[in-house]
């Protein structure tokens, strides 16, 4: 089979890849759009702005179209280059490569992307195999965020834009008599100092690919960093739908959280009731489904990425 990863042989028009451009374009504003035009007015989004904050990408990088490594993006006309021509990591194709490419175009430099982002290859190849062939936990009940606020009269808020639903006092309470045991450390590292050790498990940076498991939501939305890191050798459907799953998990992740979101329109769920817990693993099981085949899909791309590299 012909390595065509960093030999291309499939191409693109020009016309079929701006159709294709412009309908990512406008998939991704449905979501960011709306977000620019309250950051205009000085506003800031207590749920959607943290898809932007904690996660590097920004909504324009986001709107770009990346087809995905071992295709190339015709130029126009041999006056005028792909956007792509201007990317990191896409390289120049001459003209008589293909006969239907008659003024050049580009292609992912995949071995050069290979080259430097080696480490971030290795790393989630194992922390997403380990994760996806684990059973999903479904007990934490999103106390992850209720631990970051716990002794809020101490501390502050952390969302100071939005008020704890039961106040300080009452989310206190939440915390000292539930079981955590949040598995993710990039969650954990945000708890108070004072909840730290009420965590039965005390993950760390170098214990991610012992302790992720697919029910996490935060493990699950990390999706969505390992697909941004992995661009442009992957495809943008392939980051976007990594990027709406984050989105959807983070509604559910605030809606559980201790904070009031009711003037945003965002209704409680209410852990620390019986049908608060029981929608909330309802809700987490869905997305621990929607995770794995996302997962198995980045770890095919990172198969295909290293095998192509192998064998050059």
């Amino acid at each position: 089979m012909p390595n065509t990863d960093l030999n291309p042989s499939v191409v693109v028009p020009a016309e079929q890849w701006q159709q294709l451009a412009q309908s990512h374009e406008n998939r991704v504003g449905a979501y960011t759009d709306p977000l620019v035009q309250l950051h205009k007015r000085g506003v800031k989004h207590p749920v959607y702005d943290f898809l932007f904050s904690y996660y590097y990408l920004s909504a324009g990088a986001l709107k770009r179209w990346n087809p995905g490594a071992g295709i190339v993006v015709a130029n126009p006309d041999k006056n005028a280059a792909a956007p792509h021509a201007d990317w990191k990591f896409y390289r120049e194709v001459s003209p008589d490569t293909a006969a239907d490419l008659p003024h050049g175009g580009w292609t992912v430099d995949l071995e050069k992307f290979g080259a430097q982002r080696a480490r971030v290859l290795e790393f989630a190849s194992r922390l997403l195999s380990a994760t996806a062939a684990r059973p999903a936990k479904l007990s934490c009940f999103g106390l992850h965020e209720w631990a970051m606020a716990y002794k809020a009269e101490d501390h502050g808020i952390r969302h100071s834009t939005v008020p704890l639903r039961l106040g300080a006092e009452g989310t206190n309470e939440v915390v000292e008599t539930h079981k955590i045991s949040c598995s993710h450390f990039d969650a954990f590292r945000f708890y108070a100092p004072e909840a730290r050790g009420m965590n039965q498990l005390q993950p760390t940076r170098d214990t991610m690919i012992e302790m992720e498991q697919p029910g996490c939501l935060h493990a699950n939305m990390d999706l969505y960093k390992w697909a941004t890191k992995l661009i442009p050798a992957v495809s943008s459907d392939l980051v976007t739908d990594c990027f709406e799953l984050a989105w959807d998990i983070r509604v559910m992740d605030m809606q559980a959280s201790p904070y009031d979101l009711a003037d945003w329109g965002f209704d409680p769920i209410a852990i620390e009731t019986a049908e608060g817990k029981a929608e909330y693993v309802r809700a987490q099981r869905d997305f621990s489904e929607r995770s794995q085949v996302l997962r198995r899909r980045l770890l095919d791309s990172i198969e295909r990425i290293s095998s192509c590299l192998q064998t050059s």
